[in-house]
């Protein structure tokens, strides 16, 4: 009020009162945008979580209806609880870290650690028909930006159930193809260990020109699209490797009972 004040007492044809005028319109226009900013922040929080709920969801295939939702979030929110009963961090130890949900952790300021000190996020999921299932978060980095899915794992911690990836800004067509469920559907089956072993980790390739048919640890790259499918078989080995140790110390302890 007391800058408006001054403004009006001042020549309205001369420097002075424009360079003031001025000020006063961006004090103005950054209060507003500030408060709007605040206002709308836990609804952009929300559509983050109902969104990395569906990502989630989508890995086991129960991703079905959302669209058709009258509320999405509570949708969403209703069927994750359902889905995924438990939620684990681990560290590429082998040891459960107690204290902490998968759901609140950062992958992107995990991924920037060595791997040693890295929080780990695990989902557990049981479907319908009591099968169980682990889903694990990636994040790596494609042509134009980050990639980022989820991968789900039968209880045997090695043949893969499903698999969803996403962008942030690959080329439509050629990088962008990740995210289609017909490059996903192509890891439904593969294996990520060596035969039966748990010892053995081998990731993910994807190969450039097409994978070897019946190849159990290959699926085809993108056609035009060789650095995001590079990017993406990275993403793999570099997130899926950490868990190997626990995946180790459930097999045993199973195997004990």
């Amino acid at each position: 009020m007391k800058l408006l004040e001054k403004i009006k007492g001042l020549d309205r044809n001369g420097n002075t009162y424009t360079f003031m005028y001025a000020s006063g319109l961006v004090i103005i226009v950054a209060m507003l945008l500030a408060t709007a900013s605040t206002a709308l922040k836990p609804v952009q929080t929300k559509n983050v979580e109902t969104e990395k709920k569906i990502d989630i969801l989508r890995s086991i295939g129960k991703a079905e209806g959302v669209d058709q939702a009258r509320n999405k979030h509570a949708f969403v929110a209703e069927t994750f609880e359902k889905y995924i009963p438990e939620q684990l961090v681990v560290n590429s130890q082998g040891d459960s870290i107690q204290g902490l949900r998968a759901f609140s952790i950062d992958l992107k300021v995990e991924m920037a650690k060595p791997l040693e000190q890295r929080n780990l996020p695990l989902y557990k999921a049981i479907l319908d028909d009591g099968s169980v299932k682990y889903i694990i978060p990636l994040r790596g980095r494609g042509l134009w930006g980050p990639i980022w899915g989820y991968i789900a794992l039968n209880a045997d911690l090695n043949t893969i159930f499903g698999a969803t990836f996403s962008h942030q800004g690959e080329t439509p067509g050629l990088g962008a193809e990740i995210s289609t469920p017909e490059f996903q559907a192509q890891f439904k089956g593969k294996t990520i260990f060596e035969g039966d072993s748990i010892l053995t980790f081998t990731s993910i390739k994807v190969v450039k020109g097409g994978a070897t048919p019946n190849d159990p640890h290959g699926v085809d790259a993108i056609s035009g699209g060789t650095i995001t499918s590079k990017g993406l078989e990275s993403m793999l080995r570099d997130c899926l490797w950490g868990y190997q140790k626990y995946f180790e110390k459930i097999k045993n302890s199973i195997s004990h009972e």
